[in-house]
């Protein structure tokens, strides 16, 4: 990726991905887990549209979108299963 803006962006999407989780864990139970989670997923999210924006803006190439949103496509994929497999334990 050049370097550039919205690269630095980007890393701040994606550390929010790990980030929030993170801070979930060292709340109260598995709904305050799950409600953190989601803001992960939301995070994952504007990643995608952001790695959609450099490809379009031309800092990234097709190959480097394709393998970079395959990543975010597979990390929303496990997080909506944890956030499932958490709100099945609440019930």
């Amino acid at each position: 990726m050049k370097n550039s803006l919205a690269s630095l962006h980007n890393c701040g999407d994606a550390s929010s991905i790990a980030a929030n989780p993170a801070k979930g864990c060292g709340r109260r139970g598995n709904a305050e887990l799950a409600r953190f989670c989601s803001i992960a997923m939301g995070s994952a999210s504007e990643l995608e549209y952001h790695l959609l924006l450099a490809k379009d803006l031309r800092l990234l190439n097709q190959k480097e979108h394709d393998e970079s949103s395959h990543q975010a496509i597979e990390v929303k994929r496990m997080l909506a299963a944890f956030i499932s497999k958490l709100h099945t334990k609440n019930r």
